[in-house]
């Protein structure tokens, strides 16, 4: 009879040891250790007991397979993956509780099933109430068949007696299998259960659908080699308050990463938005000051975003800053820029910044609208209409040069936009853009001030 023993594994990178630590020596993360009994392994192995070995071939000698992308009739989840889905592909849906994780997966089963059969498991939800989301959302299609269970050994049983096309288990967590004593959800039982799915696909062509939960600070929940197993990553993001919905690759191996999706949440589900930078301003009060219009990059999509700042004098002794889709470090430096570069003394006013729709701007090309909204606010003075802005701006008051310009202006442009305010570049631009828009370029911040106001 085999023995049992304790180990501690940390619940953020999969890190053992044989005693509790209190923090993790390879993330570096405190108290994520968790107990975990498991057997020990038999040592009575013989040299050879694992088959012939493998013979390495040459690179160039490798015969290739051009897999055929499925189509899922998402245009904006196809772009997300890369052109669509790869035959017997693990993909991780990640994101808040209550984003809408289970409402697209079933809106996408839906649609795959008509080029295959699909086997929804359930371990949160019975059956009933998933078929009472799929009429309020339209997705009842006789071809998606659905069980509740959280039994892996059980799901894997009824793999191979109906031998589905796709696959989706709502969600990791939430399944165990008997081999291991732990808890579900734990590291464990979610790196096990995820290797067997992997299994599973690769050696029945079956595409995998796996949603799983994020923790509080918004990564995924389970062992960091749980994102690692997989061949792509998804996270759904967006308010919950909000109608946008946004789905980012984080990581694909048959496609680019950061490419990002757009949805609105509607009561019959979600709803591709294929044009989101017209969504985005609409709204936009041309007469308000703190307000600028920012061309952004997200994956290999041009978007315009509005940017909005509000500056007022503080009521204590310290001024405070805010920042709602920009991180605040990088909020602080840019106030910090325009006190001493361009003299605007904002030490005794409070700073607050915000993206609408809740975007989160991570590309440094948003610096230059950032500085303007704020500066707009400080002098009270809105800028002239119909004026997009985008550039890096540096420590020492310089604004540098961003990537794919062309394509910011070219969405600018056909927004109807007539007036840029960008770094100083060396490219040409295209003869349309020149003749219909006034393009500035400015090599300062002091200078992208005194242009606009």
């Amino acid at each position: 009879m085999a023995k049992l023993r304790s180990k501690y594994v940390c619940s953020e990178c999969g890190y053992e040891s044989s005693g509790w630590l209190g923090k993790c020596p390879s993330c570096l993360k405190w108290n994520t250790f968790i107990e975990e009994v498991v057997e020990n392994a038999s040592a009575s192995r013989t040299q050879g007991s694992a088959g012939p070995l493998p013979e390495p071939l040459p690179l160039t000698e490798i015969e290739t397979i051009e897999a055929t992308r499925l189509k899922t009739g998402s245009a904006e989840f196809d772009r997300v993956l890369g052109g669509g889905i790869v035959p017997a592909s693990l993909i991780l849906v990640g994101g808040d509780p209550g984003i809408g994780k289970s409402t697209l997966i079933l809106q996408i089963s839906a649609k795959i099933a008509e080029s295959g059969r699909v086997l929804y498991v359930s371990g949160e939800e019975s059956v009933a109430q998933i078929k009472l989301r799929a009429q309020r959302i339209g997705a009842l299609n006789p071809n998606v068949f659905m069980v509740s269970e959280t039994s892996f050994e059980t799901i894997e049983a009824v793999i191979d007696r109906d031998k589905p096309d796709f696959l989706v288990i709502d969600s990791i967590q939430t399944v165990y299998t008997e081999k291991l004593t732990s808890a579900p959800g734990s590291v464990s039982q979610v790196r096990d259960v995820t290797g067997q799915l992997l299994r599973i696909a690769k050696k029945n062509g079956i595409t995998t659908f796996v949603v799983g939960h994020v923790t509080k600070e918004g990564s995924l929940a389970g062992p960091r080699v749980l994102e690692h197993m997989v061949d792509t990553v998804l996270y759904f993001e967006g308010e919950r308050h909000q109608d946008f919905r946004i789905l980012r690759a984080v990581k694909n191996r048959f496609g680019s990463t950061n490419e990002i999706g757009i949805f609105e949440m509607r009561e019959t589900g979600l709803i591709d938005v294929s044009n989101p930078s017209s969504r985005m301003i609409q709204h936009k009060n041309q007469d308000q000051a703190g307000s600028v219009i920012v061309g952004i990059i997200e994956g290999t999509r041009p978007m315009l975003v509005e940017v909005q700042a509000l500056v007022c004098p503080t009521a204590f002794g310290m001024a405070r800053r805010q920042a709602n889709g920009m991180d605040y470090n990088r909020l602080s430096m840019l106030l910090a820029v325009l006190e001493k570069k361009v003299g605007m003394q904002l030490s005794s006013f409070d700073a607050y910044l915000n993206v609408v729709g809740g975007f989160k701007l991570v590309e440094p090309a948003s610096d230059l609208g950032a500085v303007l909204a704020i500066a707009s606010s400080f002098k009270n003075m809105p800028l002239s209409p119909l004026t997009v802005v985008f550039g890096e701006v540096g420590l020492t008051g310089e604004v540098r040069p961003v990537n794919q310009m062309e394509k910011r202006l070219a969405e600018s442009h056909r927004l109807g936009f007539k007036r840029c305010i960008i770094p100083e570049s060396s490219i040409t631009l295209p003869k349309d853009l020149a003749e219909e828009m006034e393009i500035v370029t400015v090599s300062t911040v002091e200078e992208a001030i005194n242009a606009v106001f």
